[in-house]
């Protein structure tokens, strides 16, 4: 990974930030693409990873706990909750960023530029959830495609393709958008609808 990720990283706050506030009044309670997860439950997974992320860019201690059911960590309205949790976040870009550092993450000691990649690739993906959950139709931008498409390019299914990362791709379409085909390749149905 190059410097790109706190690019991709930063573009994916705005991005999913976009969607929170367009989710409409007593939306928060439709089924998601993510099983068994409503769009709060999207909202508050991404909410506790892009903490962590602050934590890896901080070089805070990372808890590996999360909230069970994920919706639990929102914690008053919604879109200013998400408001607050990405306000940290732009704090945390906004100071100098050693991307070699070593840092724990959930998945062991990584560089931060390591340890940034997942969160930053949920901001988009759990993004198409959200949206997808609620009824708008979002496009992923293609630089956030090819630094997705390039984090798991060798990466072995049987890392990926486990409960809580990725299902098996879904087939697509030859004529499929980058973006229909990168949510099928994690598993999920471009065509989902709630």
């Amino acid at each position: 990974m190059t410097d790109s990720v706190v690019n991709v990283y930063r573009d994916g706050l705005d991005f999913f930030g976009t969607i929170v506030q367009a989710v409409p009044d007593g939306a928060w309670q439709r089924p998601s693409p993510c099983a068994d997860w409503t769009a709060l439950d999207v909202l508050g997974h991404v909410g506790e990873t892009t903490a962590i992320g602050v934590k890896i860019l901080t070089g805070q201690p990372v808890d590996p706990n999360r909230s069970s059911p994920p919706s639990a960590a929102v914690d008053g309205d919604p879109a200013f909750w998400w408001v607050q949790v990405a306000g940290q976040a732009g704090e945390a870009l906004a100071g100098g960023i050693d991307l070699d550092r070593e840092v724990d993450s959930p998945v062991g000691r990584r560089t931060v530029r390591d340890g940034l990649s997942f969160p930053a690739a949920d901001l988009y993906l759990h993004g198409w959830d959200l949206a997808t959950a609620t009824g708008t139709a979002v496009t992923i931008p293609p630089a956030a495609v090819a630094f997705i498409n390039g984090m798991f390019e060798h990466v072995p299914d049987e890392v990926s393709r486990r409960p809580g990362v990725f299902g098996p791709a879904v087939p697509t379409p030859p004529d499929a958008t980058p973006t229909q085909a990168l949510i099928a390749f994690t598993g999920r149905d471009p065509g989902w609808t709630p």
